[in-house]
């Protein structure tokens, strides 16, 4: 459900209601074999879902109904619940259309039935789609099609068969509109014949998934540089300018990468392929060779290669494109999704005075001091505790920004200094290094963060209202404090897609992307759980069963009449009813209120059972919560029979460990001093980075330098990795060492691999070349929309910087470089069998 939406279950639609009951029957056995489980969970689920349960609250508060279905598969059974639904939906209408035309036979039910994508069910109708101003369709109109039958079923010529075709004086279509058509002449009424027969050559079903699947086999795709005037601006897109590669083979990543650069024209893609095998097969399935005379077989010849050539051909090659492209698609969106994930559930530091530094040259750095709340603190004047300082040329007023952070970090207390990774970055990093060093009695630490978005937040109506009395420039470095202190509650505030862990995020479906990364956020949200007392109305929205419009009446309300004591006055919140607080209130957390039980995940439903724990206990609530070895010698198995919609165990587990915070513990990075550019940069050095986002073709890892590096699949590690996500995520701490630099390109190669196992320079170019422009316009895309972030024009620093890793990076010595046929030829098979072809240059 999206966060936007009402609690309106998606199956109220009336996909789902016209179907039978047969039909569902099918779809949910259908269901339980695609997904490997029991069609009784299927059936389960969606008795749930169709009454309006969202899937965190089944997941988690109703495991015994669906035999303990975890969130990940619980959205695999909705998005494929309702893409079935849609496709049996579909089925029935084109079922119907060709039952009143009078064209259903048993075959064509047959393919409908056994269809298995959207694609393929187009494909079954399309030979039949009404087209009044087609050519077949004029032609008939006008007369025709007797010649036509008589041309396929006789020996006589075409010429013959038109002796006695009288052309109307008026035509019309079937509903009774006059059409202007012209077969004045024997070479139009020619035409118009073989139109009417190659129309009906196309209701050949079974020859064209033959051909299909022939053609498939053999195609390749073939892109080269639109013009040359577009060498220049499309340079990014050089790897491309004379490329060509096996359709079938084509990854999902290089096949994104060339639609880019065909939708901003540097780039014509094309597919290539034989005609004359194809025409072939077409000529003998309806044994054509055979028919005589000679001018009726080749009359039917050229209707054959017309059939092919204008017909068949590009609609095959449509969609073989257009299927590679929805798979690439839905892999991109995957990709994103899991990025995502690990993005917002990276480890918060906490309840932490955190001083918000936003890094800049010329318009100055900007910080802002948070609480262990995440409020900007005020000073004893009621104000806001900001600054600006311009240490850096052309003001170079270095000793004086010192000596207002020196400041600021031992009046207040500071735990954290979190600095955004943008423009500067690296400098300010090491200023406040040299303050923290100068002072012993200065207690905090520096920590690079992920900047991404901030500026898209500080110019957002949310931020113009929870920072009303600060400066657009300053509420980015507030906002860089809080994502170090509770990242989740932070990134829910902006848009997925300006944070920037996509891989061709702007080439995708943005209505899929959107409803995927909203799922994602909401799954998210609802593993930790929110306060509901400090929470924004941005995370409130993503608690499942409420939207926008609901979180905003929590906080209105919570304004207006105080915290809340309890979970059960959130219904006295107006718009939040029985259902929403059903399916919320498990997720929603009160500290320090009337019942303990309210700061835990155990559900208000639940509270009955909990006391009957207790009475069998023996023991009060506080004797018995967070306490293992109480909760272990409690008998529950009388209690588990009482109600199958609570899982005993699952409220055991709860109160032996109450709100636990399924996020990791919270650690720190530190770069190399030494290294703070591209040009910094040498060939064999070993360095620590934090992996900022991964894709289908490698991880791209931040080592301070302003711009994130590859580390290609083929250099992850000396095994075949199949999928960068099962090796590594968003947030972990690698070592990685320097394999090539492209300063010109901004282009840094990484090798995971150990020392040990250096390829030669020869492979390492080799792989560089292999990433085919991925890493270059993955990342240019998939910044921030400039009008939106005016950290856009920055360096491509906009890294996240988290976790955990020793100091211990040094620059390895350069070492010799030798051509190693055996090394090489191992490479170049990882390459081939992870799917990486060499480009044509």
């Amino acid at each position: 459900m999206s966060s936007t939406d009402t609690l309106t279950p998606s199956q109220t639609s009336t996909n789902a209601k016209v179907l039978d009951a047969t039909t569902h029957a099918n779809i949910h056995d259908k269901l339980a074999r695609a997904l490997g489980i029991k069609t009784a969970q299927v059936n389960a689920f969606v008795k749930l879902y169709d009454e309006g349960a969202t899937v965190p609250f089944i997941a988690r508060y109703r495991k015994e109904k669906t035999q303990n279905l975890d969130d990940a598969q619980l959205r695999a059974l909705e998005k494929s619940l309702n893409y079935q639904r849609d496709m049996a939906t579909r089925r029935l209408k084109i079922t119907e259309l060709l039952s009143t035309q009078g064209n259903l036979t048993d075959e064509l039910q047959t393919r409908i039935d056994n269809a298995t994508s959207k694609l393929e069910l187009e494909d079954i109708y399309l030979p039949y789609r009404p087209r009044r101003r087609s050519p077949a369709a004029k032609a008939r109109v006008a007369g025709l099609d007797i010649a036509a039958q008589a041309v396929l079923t006789q020996e006589i010529t075409p010429t013959d068969a038109l002796a006695d075709y009288q052309l109307p004086s008026s035509i019309t279509d079937d509903s009774g509109n006059e059409i202007e058509v012209d077969f004045s002449d024997i070479e139009k009424q020619l035409a118009g014949i073989q139109a009417i027969i190659v129309d009906e050559w196309t209701q050949a079903l079974d020859l064209l998934d033959n051909l299909r699947s022939g053609f498939a086999k053999t195609a390749s795709i073939v892109s080269t540089v639109a013009s040359d005037e577009k060498r220049e601006v499309g340079e990014k897109f050089k790897d491309y300018f004379e490329h060509s590669e096996s359709l079938a083979r084509l990854p999902n990543h290089r096949l994104l990468a060339m639609l880019r650069g065909r939708q901003e024209n540097v780039l014509g893609l094309k597919i290539e392929g034989e005609d004359t095998p194809f025409i072939e097969k077409i000529i003998s399935y309806f044994d054509i060779n055979t028919k005589a005379p000679a001018e009726r077989c080749a009359f039917l010849t050229e209707a054959a290669s017309s059939l092919w050539k204008e017909k068949w051909r590009p609609h095959i090659e449509h969609r073989l494109l257009t299927e590679k492209r929805l798979t690439a698609e839905a892999d991109a969106i995957d990709v994103f999704a899991n990025n995502l994930q690990h993005l917002l559930m990276s480890a918060p530091a906490g309840r932490k005075v955190i001083l918000g530094v936003d890094p800049g040259i010329r318009h100055g750095v900007k910080m802002a001091i948070v609480d262990a709340q995440g409020h900007v603190m005020l000073d004893s004047e009621d104000k806001p505790v900001v600054a600006t300082v311009y240490p850096f040329a052309p003001d170079n007023k270095m000793s004086e920004a010192k000596k207002v952070i020196g400041a600021l970090l031992d009046t207040y207390n500071v735990d954290l200094v979190a600095i955004g990774n943008g423009t500067a970055s690296r400098e300010t990093d090491a200023m406040i290094k040299e303050i923290l060093a100068a002072n012993s009695e200065l207690k905090a630490k520096a920590v690079i963060v992920n900047e991404s978005g901030a500026s898209v937040y500080s110019a957002s109506e949310l931020a113009s209202d929870e920072l009303a009395n600060l400066d657009v420039s300053v509420r980015g470095a507030v906002s860089i404090a809080r994502r170090l202190q509770d990242p989740l509650s932070e990134l829910v505030k902006v848009d997925p897609k300006a944070i920037g862990v996509g891989q061709y995020q702007h080439d995708v479906n943005q209505t899929q992307l959107a409803d995927s990364l909203d799922k994602v956020t909401q799954d998210s949200v609802n593993a930790v759980g929110v306060d509901v007392n400090t929470a924004s109305p941005a995370i409130l929205a993503h608690i499942a069963g409420l939207n926008r419009n609901v979180a905003q009446q929590i906080v209105t309300y919570r304004k207006e009449n105080g915290a809340f004591d309890s979970r059960e006055a959130l219904k006295n919140v107006p718009r939040l009813g029985a259902k929403t607080f059903e399916q919320a209130a498990g997720f929603l957390r009160i500290h320090g209120g009337s019942n303990p039980l309210d700061a835990t995940g155990v559900h208000p439903e639940s509270y009955v059972l909990v006391d009957s724990l207790l009475a069998q206990a023996g023991k009060p609530l506080s004797e018995i919560i967070g306490n293992d070895g109480v909760l272990n010698t409690i008998d529950t198995t009388a209690l588990a029979t009482n109600d199958d919609n609570i899982s005993v165990k699952a409220i055991v587990d709860e109160l032996a460990k109450p709100a636990r915070d399924p996020r990791p513990e919270f650690k720190t990075a530190n770069f190399c001093d030494d290294v703070n550019s591209i040009k910094d940069l040498e060939e064999g050095m070993q360095l620590e980075g934090v992996v900022t986002n991964v894709t289908a073709f490698g991880c791209f890892v931040d080592v301070g330098v302003h711009q994130d590096g590859l580390v290609h699949i083929s250099q992850m590690a000396n095994d075949f990795v199949a999928d960068p996500m099962n090796r590594v995520k968003p947030g972990d701490i690698v070592s990685v060492r320097v394999i090539s630099i492209d300063e010109k390109r901004g282009r840094i190669g990484f090798s995971m691999k150990p020392e040990s196992e250096k390829p030669t320079r020869s492979a390492v170019k080799s792989t560089a070349k292999d990433t085919d422009a991925d890493d270059k316009t993955n990342r240019s895309r998939n910044s921030r929309p400039k009008s939106a972030d005016k950290r856009s024009s920055k360096s491509r620093g906009d890294r996240q910087d988290k976790g955990s890793a020793s100091n211990n990076r040094s620059k390895a010595p350069r070492s010799e470089k030798t051509e190693t046929p055996s090394k090489m030829g191992t490479l170049g098979a990882l390459l081939q069998e992870a799917g990486v072809t060499k480009t044509k240059r």
